[in-house]
């Protein structure tokens, strides 16, 4: 994918630098909120089951961030005018995000399954184990850990190429 989105691998090389947050974690996160879709959204309510009505949740972008978790990154990162559509500031917050989760609740950045627990539910909900009632969560974040170990393989096959890719106006 890297090599079809020009620009993805440095930024989340980025984050990788700036918070120490594995690219394979978070591409695997990301994928799995938006299909890296920059403008996806939850589906809408419905008013009288037809016409269709207000999102049921405030999560926008790749990272599906809700309102107020975009707003405390934004605050905590001095990143005001980041925004959820744009990859480099998605990578950026879920980067951000993982540290947060190795921080408050000592997960490690390499546990995609875990980080993907605490990313879902939050740091309370993950502390009071809300992820334990929803087996279909913990299939998810199984699903996230298998997708972040191929990644990662993938990434150690084509990373010398992605940090020196050579110049594009050069013919031979």
């Amino acid at each position: 994918m890297f090599k079809e989105k020009h620009g993805w691998y440095q930024d989340a090389d980025d984050a990788f630098k700036r918070w120490g947050a594995p690219i394979p974690v978070q591409m695997s996160i990301i994928y799995q909120e938006s299909q890296y879709v920059g403008d996806a959204r939850p589906p809408r309510k419905h008013l009288l089951w037809i016409i269709p009505w207000t999102h049921i949740s405030s999560a926008y972008g790749y990272t599906q961030a809700l309102d107020s978790t975009w707003d405390h990154y934004k605050s905590q990162t001095g990143h005001p005018f980041a925004d959820r559509d744009d990859f480099g500031d998605a990578t950026d917050f879920v980067g951000w995000y993982i540290d947060q989760s190795h921080r408050i609740l000592g997960i490690s950045k390499a546990d995609a399954y875990r980080q993907y627990l605490a990313y879902y539910v939050g740091a309370g909900g993950y502390r009071q184990g809300a992820y334990r009632s929803k087996p279909w969560l913990m299939r998810t974040a199984r699903r996230v850990q298998g997708r972040a170990n191929r990644y990662g393989q993938q990434l150690a096959g084509c990373r010398s190429e992605l940090e020196h890719p050579g110049h594009w106006w050069w013919p031979f």
